[in-house]
């Protein structure tokens, strides 16, 4: 990804600074979600984008900064919580790593999901067991604290993805997605960087389920580990197309906006609709809508 492009990412993000002193609080509400569904996006494709790794983990990072923010609520600022919900997405990261990054391809992405269900059922069982009750009261913030710290979170997520992309890991990253085995033996710590790489994006994640948690005030261990924050961000970051940075950004976007509309129109059925138009997207759009405007560029040129 060249300076330029990050550049014109970083301008159109400058603009959405100013999103609250334009827009209605409804606006400032939807592009909230907005951003923690970029957030979250990028954050798998930091990993999974050069590797190949289809981590479904998402949702045990998710719910693991949720959960924080509802332990340590009306205990600590805002911003010691965030940084906690990313300590704890990490720490998690790096445990599912040193367990499961030795595995490939269909065996790591069913461990990862697996890992959601166990630490939903164990939060489950902690809190009908020990603590005597299901369930947390989280504080509340203003929606336009929690619009600008998601939009923050979106500006350093993208910066560090940029810094990534240019150095030495960045490289290995794709190396190791092109050819693990040659990677190893041309002196890649092909483990360290993976782990490394994982734990950094869950941070990440784990951030953004902290922030998020302040929206729903009360939260239960089925609402904080939904298994949909697992598979959403794959779809958007396919949707998008993940050959350019802004195809998951754009995928985040739009999909976000459809979700909005459709669970207003038709709550019984988006998911249904979301479904039949991943199936469209993999089977004729299989670089996404990066790709496809790509192509058509292309020809365009030629002819």
């Amino acid at each position: 990804m060249s300076f330029k492009k990050v550049a014109i990412i970083l301008l159109l993000l400058a603009l959405f600074g100013l999103l609250p002193y334009f827009g209605t609080p409804y606006m400032v509400v939807l592009f909230s979600n907005i951003f923690m569904y970029v957030v979250l996006t990028l954050s798998w494709v930091m990993f999974s984008g050069p590797t190949g790794y289809i981590s479904l983990a998402s949702a045990a990072f998710f719910g693991a900064g949720i959960y924080t923010a509802a332990v340590l609520s009306f205990k600590l600022p805002v911003i010691m919580i965030v940084l906690m919900g990313a300590t704890v997405g990490f720490l998690l990261a790096l445990l599912i790593g040193v367990i499961t990054l030795r595995l490939k391809g269909i065996y790591f992405a069913m461990f990862t999901f697996g890992f959601v269900e166990l630490l939903l059922y164990f939060v489950l069982w902690y809190e009908t067991n020990i603590k005597g009750t299901t369930g947390r009261i989280v504080f509340t913030l203003e929606n336009v604290t929690v619009y600008y710290i998601m939009y923050i979170l979106s500006i350093i997520l993208l910066l560090v993805m940029y810094i990534l992309n240019k150095s030495k890991y960045g490289m290995a990253l794709k190396s190791i997605g092109d050819n693990e085995i040659a990677s190893e033996h041309s002196g890649v710590n092909v483990t360290r960087i993976k782990i490394l790489v994982y734990a950094l994006s869950a941070a990440f994640v784990g951030a953004c389920g902290s922030i998020m948690a302040t929206r729903l005030t009360y939260i239960d261990p089925k609402i904080a580990f939904n298994p949909l924050y697992s598979f959403i961000p794959i779809f958007m970051a396919i949707f998008g197309g993940m050959r350019e940075i802004y195809g998951p950004i754009i995928g985040a976007f739009i999909f976000s906006y459809l979700q909005e509309v459709l669970t207003t129109k038709i709550p019984y059925y988006y998911m249904l609709l979301f479904g039949l138009l991943m199936i469209f997207i993999i089977a004729y759009m299989p670089e996404g809508l990066i790709g496809l405007l790509r192509i058509n560029l292309i020809k365009r040129n030629r002819s």
